[in-house]
């Protein structure tokens, strides 16, 4: 086994970056969303990110193409991370990607329904422990890898007809258009609503040679789910095809898209999932293409606790017959519980912000971000740590809908966040 190189106390050097993966497809049989076992892996479920080091700072962020990690087991992910790069537990973005065919693990949920008779499925220790070995060994093969970065570059560029607002009204009432809303001829037709239409690229480059990508788009990343197929969907697909025509790492994250999905473009259907691939994977050629190399600047990292009121819940989870219904009400019972805080981190590149939020957070908490830093690049990724689920404006609220109904956490929550954010970007 490697061992990670300690961190340097003598003066800054120049940043370096490595980036590194793992397939993290879980064995046949383990769950993936809620309790559905798996039974077919259409692609590789991979965990994917970079190391970056300058000899007085180590960060790494990881992009795991999992749909959630929450509780204990988010920290047990981030803490094998964090022993393969040497670093605090802190010092690890974890986010997952958010695909609905990938498993979605709460360990925290896990010991409460471990506790009472006839649990339905959960994902075993042992499978847990393997995969987060795994990823850990990834990490450390990294640091064989490392090399100098002298030059970070951004780009943008508008996604069509992929993002649409889930929470849409029409004559006066609030609708939910699901992830395959386009099965229905009314939601298909209704307007796409407020989206961040922007894909966001950083690039890591050596002179003019791109170590790595990094792209940031704020959708569901889900055009199916819960039938036992394992797919890192449309985003996988477009993210993989554009590593092998580039030969370069490509990570992909997701944004505050806890309102915005596919439904206006998706019916279910594999030719749906093929047209929002190709035009996804258009806009990030198109990013790329307009990427701009400057040189590197200073790395830093901040990072803030946050602690969410939480929702009381409602209903004893044993007394729930339906699996997947007492799995979410054991999420909602374990984040009341919840002593340990949450965290809002933000990766400081000079002038190129990287923001990181937990749970499912509504597109408010990504605009909100933007314009607090107007005059520079601040790419917003949600997904943490996911046992807060859904992270909603108090106007969401009083308003209705699916996003606050599935929150772990009362009214009064967008005030810590964006207090949260504002000392994680130091505005």
């Amino acid at each position: 086994m490697l061992a990670a190189p300690a961190l340097s106390l003598a003066a800054t050097s120049p940043l370096r970056v490595a980036p590194f993966r793992a397939d993290l497809t879980p064995p046949r049989g383990e769950p993936l969303i809620w309790v559905v076992p798996l039974e077919q892996v259409l692609d590789p479920l991979l965990a994917k990110g970079v190391i970056l080091d300058d000899g007085r700072e180590r960060v790494v962020l990881c992009a795991l193409d999992w749909c959630g990690l929450g509780g204990s087991t988010f920290r047990r992910f981030q803490q094998a991370i964090a022993g393969g790069a040497g670093v605090r537990p802190s010092a690890v973005i974890l986010h997952t990607v958010h695909q609905h065919a990938a498993p979605y693990v709460d360990g925290d949920a896990y010991r409460l329904l471990r506790s009472a008779p006839d649990p339905p499925l959960c994902f075993s220790d042992a499978g847990l422990h393997a995969l987060a070995e795994r990823l850990a060994e990834a990490v450390r093969r990294a640091f064989s890898r490392l090399e100098t970065c002298d030059r970070i570059g951004v780009g943008r560029a508008e996604v069509e007809r992929v993002a649409s607002a889930r929470r849409i009204w029409d004559r006066g009432k609030l609708l939910v258009r699901y992830s395959n809303g386009a099965k229905d001829p009314h939601m298909a037709a209704l307007p796409e609503g407020p989206v961040d239409p922007w894909l966001r690229t950083i690039s890591f480059a050596r002179g003019d040679s791109v170590i790595a990508r990094l792209h940031f788009y704020a959708t569901h990343p889900q055009t199916f789910c819960c039938d036992g197929r394992a797919s890192a969907d449309f985003v996988g697909w477009a993210r993989e095809r554009l590593e092998g025509e580039q030969g370069v790492a490509q990570i992909y994250f997701t944004g505050c898209a806890g309102d915005v999905t596919v439904g206006k473009y998706n019916d279910g259907s594999l030719e749906a999932r093929r047209e929002l691939a190709a035009r996804l994977l258009s806009a990030m050629r198109t990013a790329c293409a307009s990427t701009t190399l400057q040189p590197a600047g200073r790395l830093a990292l901040r990072s803030v606790r946050l602690k969410l009121p939480p929702r009381p819940p409602s209903t004893p989870f044993e007394q729930i017959a339906d699996p997947t219904r007492r799995y979410r009400t054991a999420i909602t019972h374990a984040f009341a519980r919840r002593k340990e805080p949450l965290e809002v981190t933000a990766v400081n590149l000079g002038g190129v912000r990287i923001v990181h939020l937990p749970g499912e957070p509504l597109l408010e908490f990504q605009t909100f971000a933007q314009r607090l830093l107007p005059a520079e690049f601040v790419a917003v990724a949600g997904y943490g740590d996911i046992s807060p689920g859904y992270l909603c404006p108090d106007r969401a609220f009083e308003e209705g809908g699916y996003e606050p109904s599935a929150s772990n956490h009362l009214p009064g929550g967008e005030r810590l966040v964006k207090e949260a954010l504002r000392q994680a970007l130091g505005a």
